[in-house]
């Protein structure tokens, strides 16, 4: 064989290439971990370290009222989220109808705006004791006694009643798939209603059950606006006081740690829960659960018990507000509509570059089939998981580095001195938005790409489609309502942030005007910012009931 044959058949060496869609995907990855990873390293590497005053100090006192709120919280929307969806996945009674959908209206009020609403109710210039005082004639609180309302206990209320919602969707859902046979066995055995209920359908649904505790107990973590408004010291509060008030950022990097490990702790043992847990219904003659209709006083039972976390977690916060906002010079008060404009255009921004950076690392990911995408991709979600006040730890103080040196370089190179360009900017709220809630475009990205049959795309590629024809005429069209929804999503949370828009952005938003001014204890100025902020939240909801109909 002649030597160019040779030169022929020898195998050619790969050449190394360009890989877009990887690159793109790992540097996406990089970004919404920086935070947290910023954070770590500000808590082992302090300037000057105050931990052991802390754990001898106020740390102790953080984490006990943290537990506390977290267990309280966790325990409360246990209870009312499993019951009011076994009472309406397993009975008829008056108003089921409407109440199935109506319980999931208090995740349109955040927590903080709750306890303002409850605060203002329950007050002593509030209607309930102003009208005990008028009817029973009493002169002033020595004549009468009224529980304290800014309390432990009753920040565990506002944050449970306005979180419930988490465990009862999981849980209507996990009963919905539970078949009708199991029931009708236990019922043949003598079990009765309550027997029912803890021996057959709470086990079945204990993966669902938990995985919303656990969601419930991260954001009851995440929570500021209602520990601040109630004087609860907590974990997150504490980063408040050592950073902003003490000025120490290694001592707020280690709070932020604990907090981490607190939810690193808390996803654990949920995916744990999970795993040591198999359920298998069989795929033939499985009959859904049919509601049995409840007659007499058991009917008017099932429908108070539906009916109250409504009335509380949003009817009462609601009324309240709109009691305050009736005259129109609170909806033509000086900033709202300035912070109204500058919400939409944060939030929309942040929401529109979470999705997009979402499916574009889901779709990377898939299509480079490399090992460290498919590593970074699960960890990427941490974000969501992490508080506000601690990824805005990590984002601060970086870009605030980050800010001086290019101030300083253009200073040398043009002798004029810009000032700091983006920290306190939109554009680090933005950031902070969607390293937060990256994960839900995320999640739902990969859900819907995972949807799409693998021979559209194959079939577009080999007509000549590159990768990003793609996934612009094939897999956008077709996930589009999956996208649209975390669009909305996402907006709608980044909205009710609060800790991460009070420690980045020194302008207001409807968030922090509701709270600057009900911590002023005007409430009449901060109602019509709140009842904005509800409204955009029961379009997130009402989005949210029409997927699970």
């Amino acid at each position: 064989m002649s030597d160019q044959s040779t030169q022929v058949l020898r195998p050619r060496r790969p050449r190394a290439t360009f890989d877009f869609w990887s690159i793109g995907a790992v540097l996406i990855a990089c970004v919404v971990m920086a935070p947290l990873i910023a954070v770590i390293w500000f808590a082992v590497t302090p300037t000057d370290n105050i931990w052991p005053h802390l754990l001898s100090t106020t740390l102790p006192r953080y984490m006990a009222n943290t537990g506390l709120l977290m267990v309280g919280t966790g325990a409360m929307t246990a209870v009312i989220g499993t019951v009011t969806a076994w009472l309406v996945v397993m009975y008829r009674f008056p108003g089921r109808a409407w109440l199935q959908w109506a319980l999931l209206m208090p995740l349109a009020v955040p927590a903080y705006v709750g306890a303002y609403a409850l605060v203002d109710f329950l007050d002593y210039a509030g209607p309930v004791q102003t009208g005990l005082r008028d009817i029973f004639g009493w002169s002033n609180s020595r004549d009468y006694w009224f529980p304290q309302i800014r309390t432990r206990w009753a920040a565990v209320a506002v944050i449970g009643a306005a979180l419930y919602p988490y465990v009862y969707l999981l849980a209507r859902a996990a009963f919905r798939e539970q078949s009708g046979a199991g029931y009708e066995v236990a019922r043949a055995l003598g079990a009765g209603p309550v027997a029912r209920f803890l021996r057959v359908g709470v086990p079945l649904a204990r993966p669902a059950i938990a995985a919303g505790v656990a969601v419930v107990m991260m954001e009851t973590v995440n929570d500021f606006g209602t520990v601040d408004y109630f004087a609860v010291q907590t974990l997150t509060t504490g980063i408040f006081s050592v950073w902003r008030q003490g000025g120490n950022l290694g001592g707020a990097a280690q709070i932020a740690c604990v907090i981490l490990s607190v939810i690193v702790v808390l996803v654990g043992l949920e995916k744990a829960s999970r795993r040591r847990s198999r359920f298998a219904v069989s795929a033939r003659n499985v009959r859904p659960v049919t509601p049995a209709r409840l007659q007499g006083a058991g009917a008017w039972v099932a429908t108070l018990a539906c009916l109250l976390p409504v009335l509380a977690g949003f009817v009462l916060p609601v009324a309240v507000l709109t009691s305050h906002a009736l005259t129109a010079a609170q909806w033509t008060a000086p900033g709202l509509a300035e912070a109204l404009v500058r919400t939409l255009l944060v939030c929309g921004a942040a929401a529109l570059l979470a999705v997009l950076g979402g499916v574009f690392m889901v779709y990377g990911t898939r299509l480079s089939g490399r090992r460290l995408p498919q590593l970074l991709l699960p960890v990427t979600a941490l974000g969501y998981a992490a508080p506000g006040a601690v990824l805005a730890l990590g984002i601060l103080v970086p870009m605030a580095a980050f800010d001086n040196g290019l101030a300083d370089l253009i200073l040398s190179i043009t002798g004029n001195d810009p000032g700091l360009m983006l920290t306190g900017s939109a554009g680090v709220l933005v950031l902070a938005y969607v390293v937060r809630f990256f994960a839900i475009s995320e999640g739902a990205a990969d859900a819907a790409l995972g949807r799409v049959p693998a021979s559209l795309p194959m079939a577009a590629r080999s007509l000549g489609r590159s990768a990003g024809q793609t996934l612009r005429a094939v897999h956008l069209p077709l996930i589009r309502a999956s996208v649209g929804s975390a669009l909305l999503l996402t907006f709608v949370d980044a909205v009710k942030e609060l800790p991460a828009t009070l420690m980045l952005y020194n302008h207001d938003t409807l968030s922090t005007r509701v709270y600057a001014k009900a911590s002023l204890e005007d409430i009449a100025q901060a109602a019509p910012a709140a009842l904005v902020i509800c409204a955009v939240g029961l379009v997130a909801v009402t989005l949210l009931a029409r997927a699970n109909r």
